[in-house]
């Protein structure tokens, strides 16, 4: 069920389906007589590609995911009781999110911009909140080393202390993650480090687990120009990004809905 779901994903990300439509479109314009359809279908996909890599579109995709939540501005004035600010433990939770185990790099180039996003916000929460520990989480379901262990290492050259750090590594995906999680850490207060766009369906998984966490979303896609620039109004890849990392999630979202794991 895990890899049928990867596989299934990717026929529906916006640059696949954009060359699906693309290369069937040419099929029938250079191997049949359904000229018409063929043109219909590669006028489609170009103009779906325009539109997914425009900056007028993808920011109204993403917005509602990564604005969902609030972002963490002073986690120093937490506390588990709310009477003294800044002196109650807490478990941060850092859910990995992909990496590439190279050991011919140096450990924060092994994993990909999102994770790294995540372990440093873990890491500001960790030095803001005395007392506080962090749980870095994540298996190595395509890598035989497991991702909690790389972001484990980048804690720790970060400045963590070895004993504050405890690693969850059997997990292959979010779903996996909020179970083994909520067994690990039964009724304990956490704070959830994940992606801003990823949030909405964590939280929402961890719910299901019976665990109500503190989001701490990182990793923003999309942060609203003060004083636009000419790349506000062109299309880029970083547009296009934005868009397939939104329906990347609502995709997860409806899966996870129709497993009732929601």
């Amino acid at each position: 069920m895990f890899l049928l779901k990867k596989m299934m994903a990717q026929f529906f990300y916006p640059v696949s389906l954009s060359l699906e439509l693309l290369v069937l479109g040419l099929f029938f314009l250079w191997a049949t007589r359904r000229v018409r359809l063929g043109k219909v279908l590669v006028s489609l996909g170009t103009v779906l590609l325009l539109l997914w890599s425009s900056p007028l579109i993808s920011p109204h995709l993403l917005t509602p995911l990564e604005r969902h939540y609030p972002a963490l501005l002073h986690p120093e004035a937490l506390s588990r009781d709310g009477q003294n600010p800044g002196t109650s433990p807490f478990w941060i939770v850092v859910l990995g999110g992909g990496h590439t185990s190279d050991p011919q790099l140096p450990v924060n180039s092994q994993i990909n911009q999102a994770a790294l996003g995540r372990v440093v916000e873990g890491v500001r929460l960790y030095r803001a909140i005395p007392g506080s520990k962090l749980l870095m989480s994540g298996g190595g379901a395509f890598d035989p080393v497991p991702e909690a262990r790389v972001m484990a290492e980048i804690a720790l050259s970060l400045g963590v202390k070895s004993q504050d750090l405890r690693l969850e590594d059997a997990s292959r995906d979010t779903a996996d993650q909020a179970a083994v999680i909520a067994a690990m850490l039964p009724g304990q207060p956490i704070i959830l480090v994940t992606s801003a766009a990823h949030m909405p369906r964590a939280m929402a998984l961890f719910a299901k687990r019976g665990m109500h966490p503190l989001p701490a979303p990182a990793d923003y896609l999309y942060r609203v120009p003060q004083r636009p620039g000419l790349g506000d109004y062109f299309p880029g890849v970083g547009s296009l990004r934005r868009t397939e990392t939104a329906v990347h999630e609502y995709l997860g979202l409806a899966w996870a809905w129709l497993r009732g794991l929601i």
